[in-house]
């Protein structure tokens, strides 16, 4: 008798510290990798693939990623969250598990991605935020970077907020929401990116961007002239890895 194959949606969030990102990728530790070795055991050896809404490079962390599959036999979620769990390592968490429908495709039917960014502003690097900030130690006017971020929103070029190991030809994206806040307590910016997709480390070089926006090092409203030059060497820096998340995918 044929096995019954269910089809899973499952929401996860990870420390991108230790991955050398999230797609498996030979002879290092992906996040992919750890998933499909735990499913494929659970399964008792048939091998289980795993399709992601996007890629984390490494260093990246996810607060909401969401990933889809088919597995050899049904398993009822809140069993298949708890076994998962028990064999997860200390940097991965399954928070969510749900049957799915079979079209269902946690990278193809995603509407948009919500990524945040945290820069920590003190003056010098924090050894315990090292790792999930990126850090910004000049002068920021928090009202120039809010004013500029609104310049990104709509549907515009990104070119060069592309970085070149992108495959991707089609470099137009729209951008629904794209916000910055100061975080008082813990002396950091938080800017969020709200929108239908995003091309290879594109958060992270807005992100750098709006920073030297906010020094005072470019106009503040540079993110127009950007659009038209269409040159990645123009917008320069790329901050660093540990600073961003993979917030929320929508549906």
């Amino acid at each position: 008798m044929e096995e019954t194959v269910q089809h899973y949606r499952l929401t996860l969030e990870y420390d991108g510290t230790k991955f050398a990102g999230y797609q498996v990728q030979p002879q290092q530790r992906t996040v992919q990798g750890v998933l499909q070795r735990a499913l494929t055991k659970m399964a008792k050896g048939t091998p289980v693939h795993i399709d992601g809404s996007g890629r984390t490079d490494s260093g990246v962390h996810a607060l909401g990623q969401v990933v889809s599959f088919d597995y050899p036999g049904n398993i009822p979620p809140q069993n298949m969250l708890m076994g998962l769990n028990s064999m997860m390592p200390l940097d991965i968490l399954i928070k969510d598990v749900q049957y799915a429908d079979p079209d269902f495709h946690a990278r193809y039917s995603a509407k948009g991605k919500r990524y945040m960014y945290r820069v920590a502003l003190g003056k010098y690097t924090d050894p315990f935020k090292r790792l999930y900030t990126g850090h910004y130690a000049y002068k920021v006017d928090v009202t120039r970077i809010q004013v500029a971020l609104q310049d990104l929103i709509g549907t515009h070029d990104f070119t060069s907020f592309a970085a070149s190991g992108g495959v991707i030809e089609d470099k137009v994206r729209t951008i629904y929401d794209a916000t910055c806040t100061y975080d008082a307590a813990n002396n950091e910016l938080i800017m969020e990116f709200y929108g239908n997709g995003f091309l290879y480390n594109m958060v992270r070089i807005l992100v750098a961007t709006a920073l030297e926006i906010g020094n005072g090092r470019r106009d503040q409203h540079d993110f127009i002239r950007l659009f038209a030059v269409k040159d990645r060497q123009q917008a320069r820096g790329t901050a660093p890895a540990s600073g961003l998340y993979l917030k929320e995918v929508y549906y």
